[in-house]
């Protein structure tokens, strides 16, 4: 019995490496299918896309014509035609009305207030801006990034440039997934914010300074909550 005992003893440090050596197999596997998936997905990401970025730029235009320097009746404008455009009753999209929604907004050290329009996996809209003027990093996100200027001034630069850009009330600021910039909104600057792609993945450089600077609990609980309730609502009607 004892020679049993011992044969078997020694033998199992020879089954060690072969174990190991499934165990890094499948992990290699399961993050080739992994990347796969993601793959496959981002390819059609598009399919789930409702606004159109040219559309979105005429009504924040037509919104500064009908209401100039007027933030509020700027947004009124926009809402307007949003809902007219996207009516509950079609079930395309679902939009936030209660323009009373705002909250602060941290990130990448500039601070202003959003209200969201709407919010899914694939699309957010917003009004992004403050009175007060910022400055900041604008992130390196997986998702395209539409900001339509409605009032006052926006600069930005990119590693390279000697001159800066600028962006007046009926521009555009388009930043492609993948590139960053500083940006900087002049005093009492507000504007409409599109992006399309995977808005999940943005999220931790939206909410990151409240870990590591403002310990603004308050805020991070209603943009999480208001966030989450609208993807949620979205997804029930089968917008992604």
């Amino acid at each position: 019995m004892a020679k049993s005992r011992n044969a078997t003893t020694a033998k199992q440090p020879q089954n060690v490496p072969k174990n190991t050596l499934r165990k890094w197999i499948g992990r290699v596997v399961f993050v080739a299918l992994l990347c796969a998936a993601c793959s496959w997905l981002d390819s059609i990401k598009d399919r789930w896309y409702v606004f159109n970025p040219p559309f979105l730029h005429e009504v924040a235009k037509e919104a500064i014509a009908a209401s100039p320097n007027d933030p509020q009746g700027m947004i009124s404008h926009i809402m307007t035609n949003l809902t007219s455009t996207y009516p509950t009753s079609a079930k395309m999209i679902s939009l936030n009305t209660d323009s009373s929604e705002w909250v602060f907004s941290n990130a990448g050290g500039a601070m202003g207030a959003m209200y969201i329009i709407h919010a899914s996996i694939t699309e957010y809209l917003i009004v992004f801006g403050t009175p007060l003027g910022t400055e900041g990093h604008t992130g390196l996100h997986t998702a395209d990034d539409y900001f339509h200027i409605l009032v006052g001034e926006q600069w930005a630069f990119k590693p390279g440039a000697l001159e800066m850009e600028r962006y007046a009330p009926g521009d555009v600021h388009f930043l492609p997934r993948g590139t960053a910039k500083q940006y900087k909104m002049h005093e009492g600057c507000f504007a409409l914010e599109y992006a399309r792609g995977w808005i999940p993945l943005m999220m931790p450089f939206g909410l990151a300074d409240t870990f590591t600077s403002t310990l603004d609990i308050p805020t991070l609980y209603h943009t999480v909550r208001i966030t989450a309730r609208e993807m949620i609502k979205n997804l029930l009607i089968g917008k992604i």
